[in-house]
């Protein structure tokens, strides 16, 4: 065969090489299934059906990390929902089949997932069609996993999250997806587990095709490709694999560049598991705390109490380094069920972050006692997000004081905290003056979002929501340099943070202060060890670095 490369979109960036293996989905129209003559007994099966696929569910999270563990648990917490399974119960008590009636009802819910205009809510789509195979399955008494053969690159139209999880991805390589998405939660669950992924191929891979390099940092694919090809490849694997082992070996060290300028590299928090797995002398801290996914679907169950301890937790691991907590940040692509509003035409402008906390008091109130209290412990700070106007944040900082007065009165040992507030609104990011803040933390992703006007949950324009952009890096600049002239920390907690390529430019608008995720902490901090900063002023955007130059000149 004639090599031939293919382009997709990259969703969990790596090098991988193998043998391809094909997985298609059972040919369902086939199966056929005989329905109980009676309707109580075909009720049974339905009920047995979705309580065998949760108890399926609830084993997968048993051996899953935090992440795989929320993907199940939206599933979970479907099968669980009466708004979705009585009506199929009704149906089937009015004569229809429970293979045809969850199937039918299912196929609506995914149709209307898969049209909408948002990417998030399309991703969610092939969730629900995890769970309709995953129930149909039970119905028919077919409960075979894939198999994958070891050393293989996984190819298929799409795949469910409980397809990935069934993969032993110790033996296999990668995964190419001809549809998917880099929003999904197998893209989600490929990131965590540092699977190489490429989704959205343009093209159809050759029907007799039998190796490929993928190439999840462009994200082409090469198909039978040649001696040459190979040898390219392995040498770019090779050098990838020692840079790792290279930085994994110094994770331990302070990051300074080679002109000697320190950068606090903290983390960002989804899990109290994730902290199991990684060295706390190896980072400055925790950066962020998301506790949205924290305490997940949950949140609205998660009592004072609840909250505190896992709090005091975070605070006890990193012994006396800061803890940012950000609080709540339901709303856009992170609906929560009972707390976010549905159907809200762009959600990505609607009630989100502070505006839905300030909106629901029953639930932020005992956020904010939680962090109140274990503020008394350590060195907390709270970060409010998608704050707007000065008064959002003033609103936050007297219902802050309110709760702290009612502690003490119960003779509870509370503190004030630090009150920060993320920038990632256009708004905030012009006027930081405006806003009585004790430090900033840049959100990269919004903020790109929100000043090139292009939906983080839109592939189809993903290619301009650049941070590189001027006039985000003004903004950044811009934040940064308010920061050094009030005496206040500056850092910056989105994706760009751990993009290598970003990194100089952040460097030279003036950051000192970064978080990423735990797996980009050795990488991120052996590029810093590579920068020099003011060199990388030369770098910059000619209006950004005479911004920057002016700013320091006034500072001075």
């Amino acid at each position: 065969m004639v090599e031939r490369v293919l382009s997709g979109q990259p969703a969990s960036t790596g090098l991988a090489a193998g043998p391809l293996m094909r997985l298609t989905p059972a040919p369902t129209p086939m199966r056929e299934r005989v329905k109980h003559a009676k309707i109580e007994h075909e009720v049974q099966a339905l009920r047995e059906a979705l309580s065998r696929a949760a108890h399926q569910l609830q084993t997968l999270t048993e051996h899953a990390d935090t992440a795989a563990s929320d993907v199940i648990g939206f599933q979970l917490a479907l099968i669980e929902d009466e708004t979705l399974t009585q009506p199929i119960y009704e149906a089937v008590r009015c004569g229809q089949a429970a293979d045809t009636a969850w199937a039918g009802a299912l196929d609506d819910e995914i149709e209307h997932y898969a049209a909408s205009s948002n990417e998030y809510f399309r991703a969610r789509a092939s969730d629900l069609r995890d769970l309709r195979d995953r129930v149909l399955d039970a119905l028919f008494g077919d409960d075979a996993a894939p198999m994958v053969r070891h050393g293989a690159v996984v190819v298929a139209d799409d795949l469910s999250p409980s397809a990935f999880l069934a993969i032993d991805w110790s033996s296999a390589r990668a995964i190419v997806l001809m549809r998917g998405s880099a929003s999904s939660h197998v893209a989600m669950l490929a990131r965590a587990k540092g699977v190489p992924m490429i989704v959205g191929l343009a093209g159809p891979i050759p029907e007799h095709a039998s190796e490929v390099l993928v190439d999840a940092v462009s994200g082409t694919l090469h198909v039978e490709p040649t001696e040459d090809d190979r040898r390219r490849f392995a040498a770019r694997m090779e050098g990838e694999a020692a840079r790792r082992t290279a930085a994994t070996r110094r994770i331990r060290e302070a990051a300074v560049t080679r002109d000697g300028v320190r950068v606090a590299v903290r983390i960002n928090v989804a899990s109290l598991a994730e902290l199991d797995r990684f060295d706390a002398a190896a980072c400055d801290g925790i950066g962020l705390v998301r506790t949205e996914l924290l305490f997940g679907e949950h949140f609205a169950d998660a009592d004072e109490n609840t909250q505190y301890h896992a709090y005091r937790r975070l605070l006890d691991w990193c012994a006396g380094k800061p803890v940012v907590v950000r609080t709540l940040d339901a709303g856009a692509d992170k609906p929560m069920a009972g707390i976010t509003l549905e159907h809200e035409s762009n959600p990505f402008l609607g009630m989100r972050g502070v505006r839905l906390s300030l909106a629901r008091p029953d639930l932020f109130r005992v956020q904010l006692r939680a962090l109140a209290r274990a503020a008394a412990h350590g060195d907390l700070k709270v970060m409010i997000p998608m704050v707007t106007t000065p008064r959002e944040l003033e609103a936050v900082r007297v219902m802050l004081a309110e709760e702290i007065r009612q502690l003490e009165r119960a003779g509870i040992d509370a503190r004030m905290p630090p009150l920060g507030m993320m920038v990632e609104v256009p708004a905030a990011a012009l006027a930081p003056e405006s806003f009585d803040a004790d430090f900033h933390s840049i959100g990269s992703n919004d903020l790109t979002q929100y000043v090139t006007a292009t939906g983080r949950d839109n592939a189809a324009v993903a290619s301009l929501a650049d941070p590189l952009n001027p006039a985000v890096l003004r903004l950044i600049a811009h934040v940064a340099h308010h920061g050094a002239a009030r005496g206040l920390e500056v850092s910056l907690c989105g994706d760009a943070a751990a993009d290598t390529a970003v990194l100089p430019h952040l460097l030279a608008c003036g950051l000192r202060a970064l978080s990423v995720g735990i797996a980009s902490v050795a990488r991120v901090k052996a590029a810093i060890a590579d920068l020099d900063v003011h060199a990388s002023m030369s770098a910059l955007p000619v209006d950004v670095a005479l911004f920057s130059s002016n700013h320091d000149r006034r500072i001075k």
